[in-house]
């Protein structure tokens, strides 16, 4: 290219600011005015079907290419090269030239003209915005093309380009804002997993609707390639009153933050659930009891635990009905023990600083033993990295949280105690966990969680759980007579 030739300068003359986008010529006149009038309608014709296709842009460039006899392209005033004909593609070198083209009419100033000649490939372009825009337009440029009348032809594709090329700008624009508030409402879930109430509550005011005092969480099960839909759906339909969130783990999941006082969320008042799994016929929707919005990993778990009984339930959603809150426990001396317990982790001073603090480690450990292994796609980690941070926490508590039951269930509970409402510990009374658990209130808590066994009058009561909890039954035949899947299905 010879952008600061004679002959380059000579050729920008010909650029449309005197006489308009139609006087560009590229070879002969077509042979008699009525002809070129209906070629010209035929052309404009096939750009309007083409701009009503998914992917206008490129079906366009597509199209000029083959039409203009030369690679058409979208190129930006900086020369960057926005958009190119697939079919087929232009080389290396045509990109290069039609950017070098752009930056250089862009710097005179002038909408549309010819850059080239000589030795060097001609380049039209035309650009796609008016001269009273506030940013700088993209232009479509065409190297040596050879179809006659190519000013008039480039004119009339520009018009129908720049609208097209709006339109998916405005698509695109909308989908990284719709992906911000994703991720935002995402960060708000996280937030109030890990137990950061007032970040979360600071972010959600901002997002709108601000996250309720007391509330129900919901578990929605539904197709993966749906999930999108089926959550608009369900936020048009609670008008915006519920948060809805999709699972930043599981990828079939929605997770909803329902208000569980004031008026109701629903036109009609019908209850959430009853309302999903009547539009949806495809969903499974677990509820929580109502709780507090400081315990909504409870809140969690439980919506999750009932969504395992929706899926086989005939209606298709199930509430949580057991008595599961471990804050009984919260005594002066349980709140000692999950504090000693989870010392190593609380006074945790880094080596480096790119290493996790003890937050960081808490919120990786809560993760684990909610999550497993899939602990990395909630806190957006990689699964080495998680797996080292797990390793680490084994050696910081001196247990194998990784490995056994029995350390998984101690970490669980400290962690609940830990979160819960402290009392004060007598002076010199060492805590232990069966000093915990001998309490009074943890026999009523107990007894709470085996109602359900007693209720059903089932023959081995809860025996089987009990040798689970001491063995795993994989391991070797528990003493009850009965084979190991017989074991396992009770």
């Amino acid at each position: 290219m010879t952008a600061d030739t004679p002959q380059t300068i000579a050729a920008a003359e010909r650029d449309l600011t005197s006489a308009g986008p139609e006087e560009l010529r590229c070879g002969s006149m077509a042979a008699s005015p009525s002809d070129a009038r209906a070629e010209r309608a035929d052309d404009v014709l096939a750009l309007a079907r083409l701009a009503a296709r998914r992917g206008a842009v490129r079906a366009m460039l597509d199209w000029l290419t083959r039409r203009a006899g030369g690679p058409a392209m979208l190129i930006g005033a900086d020369g960057s090269v926005l958009a190119t004909a697939d079919d087929p593609p232009p080389a290396a070198s045509l990109r290069r030239l039609a950017a070098e083209a752009a930056v250089a009419l862009h710097r005179r100033g002038a909408p549309s003209g010819v850059l080239g000649g000589g030795e060097a490939r001609p380049v039209h372009l035309v650009s796609l915005g008016s001269a009273e825009a506030r940013d700088p337009a993209p232009y479509l440029a065409v190297v040596a093309p050879t179809a006659p009348r190519c000013g008039v032809l480039l004119a009339d594709a520009s018009r129908t380009l720049a609208l097209s090329w709006r339109v998916e700008e405005a698509e695109r624009a909308r989908r990284r804002v719709e992906s911000a508030e994703a991720h935002s409402r995402e960060a708000v879930l996280h937030l109030l997993m890990v137990g950061s109430l007032p970040a979360a509550q600071r972010i959600a005011a901002a997002l709108r609707p601000a996250l309720p005092t007391v509330l129900q969480v919901y578990v929605i099960e539904c197709p993966l390639d749906r999930r999108r839909e089926i959550a608009s759906r369900i936020h048009a339909s609670v008008r915006g009153r519920a948060w809805v969130v999709p699972c930043p783990v599981r990828p079939n999941h929605l997770i909803s933050l329902v208000p569980a006082q004031g008026e109701s969320i629903t036109p009609d008042g019908e209850p959430l659930d009853q309302l999903i799994i009547r539009q949806e016929k495809e969903c499974r929707v677990g509820v929580s009891a109502v709780i507090a919005l400081r315990d909504t990993p409870v809140g969690y778990e439980q919506a999750f635990h009932a969504l395992a009984v929706a899926r086989n339930a005939p209606q298709r959603s199930a509430g949580f009905g057991g008595h599961s809150d471990v804050t009984v426990l919260s005594s002066p001396e349980g709140h000692s023990w999950a504090s000693e317990l989870l010392a190593p982790c609380l006074e945790y001073a880094p080596t480096r600083r790119a290493d996790p603090g003890p937050a960081e480690l808490l919120g990786t450990l809560g993760s684990w033993l909610s999550f497993g292994s899939a602990a990395s796609r909630h806190l957006k980690i990689h699964r080495n990295t998680l797996a080292a941070r797990v390793r680490h926490i084994d050696g910081l508590l001196g247990v194998d949280v990784s490995h056994s039951l029995a350390a998984q269930s101690a970490a669980w509970l400290a962690l609940r105690l830990h979160q819960a409402p402290r009392g004060t510990t007598p002076a010199g009374h060492a805590a232990t966990l069966d000093g915990v658990l001998s309490a009074p209130t943890a026999a009523v808590w107990a007894r709470a969680q085996l109602r359900p066994l007693e209720q059903a009058n089932l023959t081995a009561g809860p025996e089987p759980l009990r040798l689970a909890a001491r063995r795993r039954p994989a391991a070797r035949p528990p003493p009850l007579g009965i084979s190991l899947p017989g074991a396992r299905k009770r």
